[in-house]
């Protein structure tokens, strides 16, 4: 486990920082790209439970999303095998995704057009979360071209940003509130 006794350790002062494995890459390297991006996808996780403490069902499930986001940034953070007991994303996660999905998903209309992002506050901010999540997702399909990627992990983000396409439209009064998109509106 982690302890933290400093915050600052001027380690990076110079533009690098270190890995899982205790390598030192630039901080824009591309594995670093992308675990950043899965914490900033976290970050905006946290602005959506601001919406959700009301409904403790999916307060408690955004706050597991929390902390599976973790898991995947300490996967993403430790190159190709790493050390031995490295941290990484299973595949019982992504299957769970993929029921959470399934059940969400059941109860909402069929969708006939596409949603813009918007609605509630929390619905709002789920989009935001999936739209960081798919960029994440795509620096790490970049990464795995690179070099060794656990594939559960990148299998993980692309079930994590439908589900939380399906999670905003659940916010959105199970769909009922979506906003569709309607092409050439505005010409």
């Amino acid at each position: 486990m982690v302890r933290l006794t400093r915050i600052y350790t001027r380690g990076g002062d110079k533009g690098q920082t270190s890995l899982g494995d205790g390598s030192r890459v630039a901080k824009h390297d591309l594995r670093v790209e992308a675990y950043g991006t899965v914490d900033e996808a976290n970050a905006a996780l946290g602005l959506v439970r601001l919406h959700t403490a009301q409904d403790p069902e999916m307060d408690a499930l955004l706050a597991r999303l929390q902390n599976d986001l973790f898991d995947l940034g300490a996967d993403l953070c430790t190159p190709g095998d790493g050390h031995e007991g490295a941290l990484r994303i299973q595949k019982a996660q992504v299957e769970r995704l993929e029921a959470e999905i399934d059940a969400a998903n059941e109860k909402l209309k069929p969708l006939d057009s596409f949603i813009l992002p918007g609605g509630t506050a929390a619905s709002s901010h789920l989009h935001l979360a999936r739209t960081v999540t798919r960029r994440a997702e795509r620096l790490m399909a970049a990464l795995a071209l690179a070099e060794p990627l656990n594939p559960q992990a990148l299998a993980y983000a692309n079930r994590l940003s439908d589900l939380l396409f399906v999670l905003a439209r659940a916010m959105n009064q199970q769909g009922e509130g979506d906003i569709l998109w309607v092409p050439g509106k505005n010409r």
